[in-house]
């Protein structure tokens, strides 16, 4: 009895199913590879480290994307025989997961993290972590990431906390680390100092110029100032002026009083800062508060005042407005000064607002003693890495952003005031001042031995713990063996807005602690946008949940679906309409497989893959279908290479569709019946299954279920006692339908626990190595290949056939086989002959060898073109009634008459001829409007002039067919 595939696909069942097999067996580890001796040990290692997610995130359409490619890279490197690894993890993500923790802490219990102390609130997060966190990670899953789950990862694992703690110490012994008191962006609502690059800015914010006096001294006049900050107006301790401005030039060295505070606040000169063409020329030096005032503060000693808490509410220095929020200070500001007679009026003013990008509150300049590194001497390496395309960039453009924030770097601020996250490893003496910094915590201070020391509060930056992640997590500092095997790592993939964040801290590190590059390769991809082209976010309301897209669509589906969109170098857009379109791809595959299945006797043995195509006499079409599996196999190979992604998908859809489902398996019909005999008939069977099994390959990387479940079902005839039939074996009633729900559930619970323990070793292993925690992982795995399942994810990339030239001629006939039947189905659609109409075709040529081929496939031509006959012919006198098309190797002829009603298809053909015309005028008078072409984008311009020319096309013919038809009058 032969196999079969159920009638429909069901994703859902099939894909679980395969990857619970996978995890069962621990197929995603290098290690499987070898214990099968898959693996080509001479090969170049290929390894991923997946940009760790938040421990807090969940799966959005960006992780879908990102991690979709890395899936599809580190497939295609395991089936062409690299050693590979790709490691999964997650990031502690300290202010999100810290405000998260806190959140539930106040709505459940009414407590703050000051009410627990730190050691309590510390075991609460790791608590919620355990508890709550890696959602992420169950979702990766039905997404069907091929991650190493036994090299797991977690920023703050003990491997990872030693390393940390090695590079912080390291850089300040080399002076690379360094503390100081600077101005900072200071978060109020996460209470934390923010890099640079964690303010992000709203451009063009309409604001307010307010404009106030300061009364002279000696009682002589006014100074003027603007400002769009009247609040900070509490700690200014200068006016400045330029000294060539002779408005105010006479004003330097006199002082002004504050109206709310008794404090006398001089007039300096300063014309760095003062633009004299800007507001009134007078500016107010609030050096504690704003980035530019804290420099003219240190040009002339001035005092710096903080007049906010860590809330941004005003602090005791504001005298009568201590206690207020920053802008309700404002608020009352003003109406004092008004009050006072002081307000001079008022301006709209466009300005650019510093956010933060964790909390999304306003951020506030404050002068803080914190944590830096300094990057100059970093970048420099790391600049030069790039410049050597020691790490090239993918686009290449990329790089040209890279290097231009990396030539004006600026020192990374890497102290954070909150509890959750690497606390910085020094230690302050309450006796000498010294600032001990170590691995290990000291008893003592190490310059005056007193024991009077604390630990500094601060945490680390989460950036910096991830700055180390492709080597800390392979287990350095250790010299570990995947560290030797799998660093630098092949390729980095992620989005372009974190390229200063993560991506150049990465190479910054990874230089300076390896000598090696983190990474080789960076490829950088698009952000995925909704059919309108905006940014998918929650708050626009087109929010994309891949689990939902998943549960409708399988998978599979939306894998494909978002490398086919990915174009290099651009934006994606969604598309459900794309999307249903590659749902009915992976039923194509299926039913295609079906087919191929039902019609290979149960008694079929093919013939081994490295020995194919052995005796067997191949015809045009096996000929042909080979060839465009060798195009297709060494194009795909290249573009993957390229991450060329959406022309790779292009490439095996065309394949599986057009070529093999279109074309390939309805010429061969004829024979798989047996109609032209047992030796006809075995060729198409053993060409058809090796060429699916060559399809599958290519498809394995963007749809691994559907794949693998369709292959395990295709090794059943390689191996009476293939293990690779195990899932199908589990199916239930979603699997084969040789077997009923009882028994197939009985059957996958022993066949379950047999590959159980033949896989006991490698899992033992794992174990081993888990509990170790070294963050390495460098397993010495020996488990017999025969106890594993050959899964397709480890069968090498389809092979190409090599064929002669004889064969790569016979092929070519192929082609204009289908050429003619092309032409001929052109000919019944442009003179609207009825389907149940059968036509005489006859091919005018002088190719003595398609002659022969037509008559050898004369069954498969009639079949395909509706014809009752078909014949070649060196010189044919055409009718007046006949229809043609030519084609590369001569003529097709289609006799009409007695075919069609002739007046009734030229009245249809004249109304079509009518509307075409009046489309290309329409868009002939439009490319000829000058304020269309001047005004109009270049993508729609050309969008216009190809319906154009597809309309004129259309023209020609419509009056072809016209001309034909009345000819037949």
């Amino acid at each position: 009895m032969a196999l079969e595939l159920d009638p429909k696909y069901n994703p859902r069942g099939i894909e679980t199913r395969w990857y619970e097999s996978y995890e069962t067996h621990g197929a995603f580890r290098p290690e499987y590879g070898e214990a099968l001796g898959v693996t080509d040990h001479k090969a170049k290692p290929f390894s991923i480290v997946i940009p760790p997610p938040n421990v807090t995130g969940s799966l959005h359409v960006g992780h879908a994307l990102d991690q979709t490619i890395q899936d599809v890279l580190t497939r295609t490197a395991r089936k062409l025989g690299r050693p590979t690894l790709w490691l999964p993890g997650m990031d502690h993500a300290g202010i999100a997961t810290q405000s998260r923790v806190e959140k539930t802490l106040q709505e459940e219990e009414g407590l703050s993290r000051h009410d627990l102390g730190r050691e309590q609130f510390i075991k609460r997060v790791w608590d919620w972590k355990e508890h709550y966190g890696g959602v992420i990670l169950k979702q990766q899953r039905t997404m069907l990431f091929s991650l190493d789950w036994s090299r797991e990862r977690f920023t703050m694992d003990d491997g990872l906390s030693r390393a940390v703690r090695k590079v912080f110490v390291d850089l300040y012994k080399e002076g690379l680390i360094y503390r100081d008191t600077r101005m900072i962006n200071w978060d109020p609502v996460a209470h934390t100092v923010l890099s640079d690059l964690e303010v992000e800015h709203d451009e063009g914010v309409k604001g307010e110029l307010y404009h106030f006096a300061y009364k002279l001294s000696d009682g002589s006049g006014e100074v003027v100032v603007a400002t769009t900050r009247p609040e900070t107006m509490l700690g200014d301790t200068a006016v400045a002026v330029h000294p060539e401005d002779q408005r105010h030039s006479n004003l330097i060295g006199q002082t002004v009083d504050h109206p709310f505070l008794e404090r006398k606040i001089p007039i300096v000169g300063d014309a760095e800062l003062v633009d004299m063409e800007f507001g009134t020329g007078a500016v107010k030096i609030t050096p504690a508060h704003d980035f530019n005032d804290f420099e003219v503060g240190k040009r002339h000693e001035l005092e710096s005042i903080t007049i906010f808490d860590e809330s941004a509410c005003v602090n005791k220095e504001g005298g009568p407005f201590a206690g207020l929020d920053r802008f309700e200070a404002r608020k009352q500001i003003k109406e004092k000064l008004a009050e006072m007679g002081l307000e001079r009026g008022s301006k709209e003013h466009t300005m650019s607002l510093g956010r933060s990008q964790r909390s999304g509150a306003i951020v506030e300049p404050m002068i803080s003693t914190q944590w830096f590194v300094k990057t100059k001497p970093l970048a420099e390496v790391a600049i030069e890495a790039v410049e050597k395309e020691q790490i090239k960039f993918y686009p290449a453009q990329w790089a040209n952003l890279y290097y231009s924030w990396m030539r004006e770097i600026r020192d990374w601020c890497i102290s954070r005031q909150l509890w959750w996250g690497h606390q910085i490893p020094a230690w302050h003496c309450a006796n000498c001042g010294h600032t001990t910094v170590s691995t290990e915590d000291p008893d003592q201070c190490e310059s005056c031995e007193s024991d009077d020391i604390s630990r500094d509060e601060d945490v680390l930056d989460t950036w910096f713990s991830s700055g180390l992640w492709p080597f800390s997590t392979m287990g350095w500092p250790e010299d570990a063996e995947d560290l030797r095997r799998f660093y630098p790592t092949s390729v980095l993939v992620t989005a372009y807005d974190i390229i200063f964040f993560w991506v150049a801290r990465m190479i910054m590190l990874g230089l300076h602690f390896n000598k090696k590059e983190p990474f080789e390769k960076v490829y950088i991809h698009g952000l995925m946008r909704d059919d309108q082209g905006r940014k998918i976010s929650k708050s626009l309301g087109n929010n994309v949940d891949p689990a939902e897209v998943i549960e409708e669509y399988g998978a599979d589906a939306y894998r494909f679906f978002l490398m086919a969109t990915l174009t290099e170098g651009k934006d994606s857009k969604y598309s459900e309409s794309r999307l249903k379109g590659y749902q009915n791809f992976t039923n194509k595959i299926w039913n295609s497989s079906r087919f191929v299945l039902m019609n290979l006797p149960e008694e079929f043995k093919p013939v081994a893959s490295d020995d194919f195509p052995g005796d067997l006499k191949l015809e045009a079409e096996d000929l042909w279908i080979l060839e465009r599996l060798n195009e297709a196999s060494e194009s795909m190979k290249r573009t993957l290479e390229e991450f060329k992604f959406h022309i790779a998908t292009e490439e095996v859809y065309s394949l599986v569709w057009n070529h093999f489902c279109d074309w390939y398996i309805e010429l061969i019909k004829p024979r798989i019946f047996g109609k032209l005999g047992e030796d006809s008939a075995e060729s198409a069977r053993q060409c058809v299954f090796f060429v699916l099994k060559g399809i599958l390959g290519l498809v394995h990387p963007f749809m691994p279920a559907i794949s693998e479940e369709i292959f395990s079902y295709l090794r059943t005839f390689e191996s009476a006692d293939s293990e690779s039939e195990i899932s199908r074996k589990t199916s239930g009633s979603e699997g084969s339908t040789a077997t009923s729900e009882n028994e197939s559930n009985k059957s996958g619970k022993k066949s379950s626990k047999k590959a159980s323990k033949k896989s006991a070793k490698m899992k033992t292993a794992e174990k081993a190595a888990k509990k170790k925690d070294t963050g390495a992982n460098s397993l010495s795995v020996s488990v017999n290949a025969d106890s594993l399942p050959r899964f397709l994810m480890w069968e090498p990339w389809p092979r190409g056939i090599k064929l002669s030239k004889k064969d790569l001629e016979q092929a070519a006939l192929l082609s204009q086989i289908q050429e003619v039947i092309g032409a001929v189905r052109a000919i019944r659609a442009d003179t609207g002959i009825a389907p149940d109409k059968k036509v005489r075709i006859i091919v005018s040529s002088e190719s003595a060898a398609l002659k022969k081929l037509i008559e050898a496939k004369q069954a498969s031509i009639c079949r395909l073109a509706s014809a009752e006959s078909v014949e070649a012919q060196k010189d044919y006198s055409a009718g007046k009634a006949d229809a043609f098309e030519a084609f590369s190797e001569g003529s097709v002829y289609v006799p009409l008459e007695g075919l069609l009603d002739v007046e009734k298809e030229l009245g249809r053909i004249g109304k079509d001829l009518e509307k075409q015309q009046k489309v290309a005028q329409g868009l002939e008078k439009k490319l000829g409007s000058s304020g269309f072409l001047d005004n109009a984008p270049a993508d729609v311009v050309e969008k216009e002039k190809a319906k154009l020319e597809e309309a004129g096309d259309r023209i020609k013919v419509l009056q072809a067919a016209r001309k034909r038809l009345e000819a037949l009058k």
